[in-house]
């Protein structure tokens, strides 16, 4: 019964997998000073370069690069072998039988797809190999950066009850986008970084998100409110510590990333804080 049910999921395995193969702003300052902005690495798999066949490789941890992140999908690997994909099927990768075998891949989140190992790289009875853990080793090759206030200006001065434009200087490293391709254990990934949001926490207790840089202030627009990101304050910040607001802008990164090989890909988010000061008077007015 259990061989008969084994045979059964094989079966679906081979049927995905004999299906054709998916296919999967601003000037200056970014990664090695724009020109395309891709990064190439290869992870570490624990055992010397990509497809090599010395020791078990292990697992990797979750990228960390200075921001807060989505937890990491869980997935457990199982080996094709009742039928194996014939020699020659894209599920090998090129290479044969002899060489490796090819596992089913099966996440928490659903994602699933299929991967070959070479001898000598699987662990008892699995690898230990994440699309989604090699994407966060992309990620973390990137230059993600908070963004840079322009405005409010620590230079600057407010008025209460004065509309405030926000806005923040977009370059590849603080909105990208910005891509990076990571392999590990035979696993390439293409990972692509770009802000969705800017959320402003203003120091006054109010929080505004932009889906953008935000549009720069002009003096022909006079007294006007943003567009697309502003404030009012309704109060001075003189009793604030040093007289000024003392605010956060918080970009989010969504990295997408894709595995052509396992027909996988999915997202994940980092976080990235920048501070800024507001200094707001009131006007006082003598008849």
């Amino acid at each position: 019964m259990l061989k008969q049910s084994a045979a059964v999921a094989a079966a679906v395995v081979l049927a995905v997998t004999l299906a054709p193969a998916a296919h999967a702003d601003g000037p200056g300052g970014g990664v090695c000073d724009n020109s395309g902005v891709l990064v190439t690495i290869c992870a570490e798999d624990g055992g010397g370069s990509s497809g090599s066949s010395g020791g078990a490789p292990a697992a990797a941890a979750p990228a960390s690069t200075g921001g807060s992140t989505t937890p990491a999908d869980k997935c457990s690997y199982a080996v094709v072998d009742d039928p194996a994909p014939p020699p020659g099927h894209q599920s090998w990768g090129g290479h044969g039988p002899d060489e490796g075998a090819v596992y089913k891949v099966q996440c928490d989140s659903g994602r699933g797809g299929v991967v070959f190992v070479p001898t000598g790289e699987a662990g008892p009875g699995a690898p230990t190999i994440d699309p989604e853990t090699v994407a966060r080793k992309a990620a973390a090759s990137m230059r993600l950066d908070g963004p840079t206030v322009a405005s409010p200006r620590a230079a600057g001065t407010y008025v209460v009850g004065m509309p405030m434009w926000m806005w923040a200087a977009p370059s590849p490293s603080t909105f990208g986008p910005v891509s990076a391709t990571a392999t590990a254990g035979g696993v390439t990934v293409t990972a692509t970084a770009r802000v969705t949001s800017v959320r402003w926490s203003m120091g006054d207790g109010a929080t505004v998100t932009c889906h953008g840089p935000g549009t720069p202030y002009v003096m022909s627009r006079e007294v006007t409110t943003s567009p697309d990101c502003g404030h009012l304050y309704e109060r001075p910040s003189y009793e604030e510590p040093g007289g000024r607001y003392r605010g956060t802008a918080t970009s989010t990164w969504t990295i997408t990333w894709t595995a052509p090989a396992l027909r996988d890909g999915g997202t994940f988010t980092e976080t990235r804080p920048t501070p800024f000061t507001a200094e707001i008077h009131e006007v006082q007015v003598v008849n």
